[in-house]
C-alpha cells in the first residue's frame, strides 16, 4: 500500500489514537507502524487476532501489560559488557515475570484464544534470572546484602566501622575542653569524610585536616588527627562495598545477556500482545465491529449473461451498514449505508457542497484500509469487505469554488499516477471528478476516465457536480448513480447516503428560501432546457416513490415482528400444555395404580375368606369353587397399569395443497390457512396477516371440508386457547352459594381446556357444603360421574369429578 494515500485517508490519525491504548513503547511502536495487507489470511487473522482480545478482556474483566517494558536496549547493551543499573535489572524482572503471568491466563483459554495462545506460546518466562534479579535487589533498587556472603562481611564491618569512628568524634565534641573551640557541637560530612566545625579563630587549637569552609569563612570544617585511621578504614570499607556491588550487577547483567535472545523474543511478543489488546480496547470504545472479509467473487451466472464487452464486474464486496466515520464525533456523525450489487462496481455520488459527498468517500477508503490492518471498523453487523491490493484516493480537502489551474492540474496528476498503478483487485476514489477546469471539458473527462475505470473492471467511487455524470451513471453499465439530500427546509444537507438515485441540484429551491426575488428565479427557469426541468421533477418524483417505499417495507418487517411475537407467544402456550398434560396423565396414572392396588387387596381379603371357609367344611361345594375361579380370572383380568398412552394424534393427511387447506408453517411456527396458490409459492392466512411462502415450507395438517368448522385463523395466530383452571377447586371457607357459582364455573373452564377430572375439596364440616356441591353435580351436563375421594386423597372431604369430554 502507497503510504501517500493512507495519509490521504487519515490512516495515521487512527493509528495514533489506538496506540493511546498501548501500555509500552514497543507496542505503541507496532501500532504506529501498522499497514493494511493485501493478504485476504493475513487480514482474517489479524482480525482474529482482535476478537480474541475482545473476548480475553470480556472474560476477564480487563486484561493489561502493566509492568512491562521494552527491555531489548538493555539487553544490547549487556550482550556488548556494560553493566545495567539495579532499577533497570527490575524492568527486566517485571517484564518477564508479567509475560508469564500472561502467558498462563492465555493457555488456559487455548481453544478459545487460537492466536493470541500462539503468540503467548514464543513468551519465555526465563526463571531464574527472575529469581536470581530478585534475590539480589529489592523492590527500592538496592543490592541487599544477601545478593554474597562477601557484601553481607563488608557491610557488617563497614557499620562497626562507621559506629567507632562516629563514637570517637561524639566524645570529641562533647569533652569541655575542646567544645569551647567548635562552632556547633555535630559531625558532619565534606568530601565523603566524617569532619567536626572549628571556628575560625582557633584554627590549629585542635590538629587535623581542614576539608571545607563556611561561606563567611567564620567555620572550618576539620578531620581532627585521632580519627584519621578511623575514616581511612570507613572509607576503605565504603570502595570495597562499591566493588562488589558492581560485581554482583555485572554478574545479573552477564545473566541477562546470555538469556538476551529468550528476553528479546518475550518483549516481541508482549508487544504483540499489546497490539491486539489496543485494538481491542479501541473497538470498544467506538462500538466498532469486526467486518466479513470475502475474497473476490467468481462470475455468477447472472454476471456472466449480464457481462459485456465494457461491463465485466470484478467480483468486489463493498457492504457497509450504517458506517461512521471514526474522526467525526459519535454524538453527531450520521451512519451511512455503502454496497455494491453484481450489477455495478462505479459509484458516483452527487449532491451539494459540504453534504457529505468527501466524508463518505473517506469513509469507505478508510473502514476498507482499518479492516485489511486488523482493526474493527464503526459500522453495524453484517458489514462485508473484499480485500484489495491497493486503495487509491485523490481527495482534495478544498472546497471553494475558486478552484486554479494548479489545483486541476493537482489532481490530474492524482489520477495519472492512480490509473498508472490500479488494477482490478483496486480500490480507487476521486473526489470532485472533472471540477477545477471548464465544465464542459470536465465533464468531458470525468465520463472518460470513468469509462476507462469501468473497462478495467476497477472497482470506483468518486464524486462530482456534474450533471452529464448523473446520465452517464444511470445509462452505463456497471455504474451507479447515488447522492447526499439536502433539507429544503433547514438548507442544510443530511448527510444520508442514497444509493440509486443521483442528486438533485436545488439551486432554484435554495434560491428562492433565501429571498431571490421569484421573477428573477422563473427566468432562470426559463433559460433551462425543457428536458432538463422535466428531469428535475421526475427525481423527485422518484425520491418520494422510494420513500413511500421504503416506509412500505419498514411497516412489512414490523408486521412480521408482530408475527414472529404471536408465534413465539403460540410456541410457549403450547409447552405449557404439554407441562399440564404431563401432569394430568401422571396423576390419572397415580390414581389408577391406588384403586387397582385396591381391587387387588380386597380380592385378597375375600380368597382369604374363601379358604376360612373351605377349611371349616369337609365337603367342598361347588358353589364355592366356581367363585374361587372367578376371583382369579378377575384378578388376572386386572394388572397395574404401567402407562397411560397420552391421546393419539390424528395422522396427517398426505395429497397435494389446496386453496382452503389448514397447513403447518415451518417458518413461522404457526397454523394457518391458504388463500391462495401458485406455482412453487402459497399464500397462507395467519390471523390479520397474509404469509407468502415457499410450498416446502408448509405441512398440510387438514384438507378444506366444508363440514368441518375449523378454529379462525386469528385463534391461532394470537395463541388465545382457554386456559387450564387447574385439576383443583379449593372451596373450604365459602358460603354455598358463592361455593357453587365458582364450581360451575371451573366445571366450564376445565371442560373446555380439555381436562379429563378435576377434585374439588370441600371439607367434611357439617356435611352441608359437601351435599350442595354432589346434589349440584348429580344433574350436571358437563359431568359424566363423580365420587368420594379415597383415603389419601382427603377422604369424604374431597369430590372427584369426571368430566363429560373425556
Amino acid at each position: 500500500m502507497d503510504t501517500k494515500y493512507l495519509q490521504t485517508l487519515e490512516l495515521p490519525k487512527i493509528l495514533k489514537r489506538v496506540a493511546e491504548y498501548a501500555s509500552f513503547s514497543a507496542g505503541r511502536k507496532l501500532i504506529l507502524a501498522l499497514e493494511p495487507t493485501s493478504d485476504l489470511e493475513e487480514a482474517r487473522r489479524r482480525q482474529g487476532e482482535t476478537r480474541e482480545a475482545l473476548y480475553l478482556v470480556d472474560s476477564q474483566g480487563g486484561v493489561s501489560l502493566g509492568g512491562v517494558h521494552d527491555v531489548r536496549p538493555l539487553v544490547d547493551s549487556a550482550s556488548r559488557g556494560a553493566t545495567i543499573l539495579p532499577g533497570d535489572l527490575l524492568d527486566v524482572r517485571d517484564t518477564l515475570l508479567r509475560g508469564q503471568s500472561l502467558k498462563r491466563t492465555i493457555t488456559r483459554q487455548a481453544a478459545q484464544l487460537p492466536i493470541l495462545a500462539a503468540i503467548a506460546a514464543r513468551i519465555e518466562p526465563c526463571p531464574h534470572v527472575t529469581a536470581e534479579i530478585g534475590r539480589c535487589i529489592n523492590d527500592q533498587a538496592e543490592v541487599v546484602d544477601a545478593a554474597s556472603p562477601r557484601l553481607a562481611q563488608i557491610r557488617r564491618d563497614l557499620k562497626i566501622a562507621r559506629d567507632r569512628l562516629l563514637d570517637k568524634l561524639n566524645r570529641l565534641v562533647t569533652a569541655p575542653e575542646t567544645a569551647i573551640y567548635l562552632q556547633e557541637a555535630f559531625v558532619t560530612q565534606r568530601n565523603g569524610r566524617y569532619v567536626i566545625p572549628l571556628k575560625a579563630d582557633f584554627k590549629g587549637r585542635i590538629p587535623g585536616l581542614v576539608h571545607d569552609t563556611s561561606a563567611s569563612g567564620a567555620t572550618l570544617f576539620i578531620e581532627p588527627l585521632a580519627t584519621i585511621e578511623l575514616n581511612n578504614r570507613w572509607r576503605e570499607l565504603q570502595i570495597e562495598e562499591e566493588r562488589e556491588v558492581q560485581r554482583i550487577l555485572a554478574g545479573l547483567s552477564s545473566l541477562v545477556a546470555e538469556e538476551g535472545e529468550f528476553i528479546t523474543r518475550t518483549v516481541e511478543a508482549l508487544a504483540e500482545l499489546d497490539l491486539a489488546l489496543a485494538k481491542a480496547e479501541y473497538a470498544h470504545d467506538t462500538r466498532s465491529v469486526e467486518p466479513q472479509l470475502v475474497p473476490f467473487k467468481a462470475k455468477s451466472a447472472k454476471a456472466r449473461k449480464q457481462s459485456t464487452p465494457d461491463f465485466q464486474h470484478p467480483g468486489s464486496t463493498i457492504k457497509l451498514i450504517r458506517a461512521r466515520h471514526p474522526l467525526l464525533d459519535p454524538a453527531t456523525v450520521v451512519p451511512i449505508d455503502v454496497y455494491l450489487s453484481d450489477d455495478y462496481f462505479v459509484l458516483v455520488i452527487t449532491g451539494p457542497n459540504t453534504g457529505g459527498k468527501t466524508v463518505s468517500l473517506k469513509t469507505v477508503g478508510l473502514l476498507t484500509l482499518m479492516a485489511q490492518a486488523g482493526l474493527h471498523i464503526p459500522a453495524d453487523e453484517g458489514s462485508v469487505l473484499s480485500v484489495f491490493e491497493g486503495v487509491y484516493a485523490d481527495i482534495g480537502d478544498e472546497q471553494s469554488i475558486e478552484q486554479s489551474l494548479s489545483t486541476f492540474s493537482s489532481h490530474m496528476s492524482n489520477i495519472i499516477h492512480v490509473l498508472n498503478r490500479a488494477n482490478e483487485r483496486s480500490l480507487v476514489l476521486l473526489d470532485e471528478l472533472g471540477a477545477g477546469t471548464d465544465p464542459v471539458e470536465g465533464s468531458a473527462l470525468a465520463r472518460a476516465i470513468l469509462s476507462h475505470l469501468v473497462r478495467r473492471r476497477i472497482t470506483t467511487l468518486a464524486t462530482t457536480h456534474s450533471s452529464e455524470l448523473k446520465v452517464y451513471a444511470h445509462a452505463t453499465p456497471g455504474v451507479e448513480n447515488a447522492s447526499v439530500e439536502f433539507d429544503l427546509e433547514t438548507l442544510s444537507p443530511t448527510y444520508e447516503l442514497t444509493i440509486g438515485l443521483p442528486g438533485r441540484s436545488n439551486a432554484f429551491a435554495i434560491a428562492t428560501r433565501l429571498g431571490l426575488p421569484q421573477e428573477i428565479v422563473e427566468e432562470a427557469k426559463g433559460l433551462v432546457t425543457p428536458e432538463g426541468l422535466e428531469a428535475e421533477a421526475l427525481l423527485a418524483e422518484i425520491k418520494v416513490a422510494r420513500e413511500e417505499a421504503l416506509a412500505a417495507r419498514e411497516a412489512a418487517r414490523a408486521a412480521q415482528r408482530e408475527a414472529e411475537g404471536l408465534a413465539e407467544q403460540l410456541r410457549v402456550r403450547l409447552a405449557t400444555i404439554e407441562e399440564e398434560r404431563r401432569a394430568i396423565v401422571n396423576a390419572a396414572r397415580e390414581e389408577a395404580r391406588r384403586e387397582l392396588e385396591d381391587v387387588r387387596a380386597e380380592l385378597r381379603r375375600v380368597r382369604a375368606r374363601l379358604a376360612s371357609a373351605l377349611a371349616a367344611t369337609e365337603e367342598r361345594p361347588p358353589e364355592l369353587a366356581e367363585a374361587e375361579q372367578a376371583l382369579s380370572e378377575l384378578e388376572i383380568q386386572a394388572p397395574l397399569p404401567e402407562k397411560i398412552v397420552l391421546p393419539k394424534v390424528a395422522e396427517i393427511p398426505a395429497g397435494p395443497l389446496s386453496v382452503g387447506d389448514t397447513v403447518w408453517v415451518a417458518g413461522l411456527g404457526v397454523t394457518g390457512e391458504i388463500s391462495e396458490l401458485f406455482d412453487d409459492e402459497a399464500v397462507v392466512q395467519v390471523g390479520s396477516f397474509r404469509v407468502r411462502a415457499q410450498r416446502e415450507a408448509l405441512e398440510l395438517r387438514s384438507h378444506a371440508s366444508p363440514t368441518v368448522e375449523e378454529p379462525a385463523p386469528s385463534e391461532l395466530a394470537t395463541g388465545e386457547l382457554p386456559p387450564s383452571p387447574g385439576i383443583e377447586l379449593d372451596l373450604r371457607g365459602l358460603r354455598v352459594e358463592e361455593a357453587l357459582g365458582r364450581v360451575d364455573k371451573h366445571l366450564d373452564a376445565a371442560f373446555l381446556a380439555g381436562l379429563p377430572f378435576v377434585r374439588i375439596v370441600h371439607g367434611k364440616g357439617t356435611g352441608a357444603l359437601r351435599r350442595a356441591v354432589r346434589q349440584v353435580l348429580n344433574g350436571h351436563p358437563l359431568v359424566a360421574s363423580f365420587r368420594p375421594g379415597e383415603q389419601g386423597e382427603g377422604g369424604d372431604g374431597v369430590t372427584v369429578v369426571y368430566l363429560a369430554n373425556q
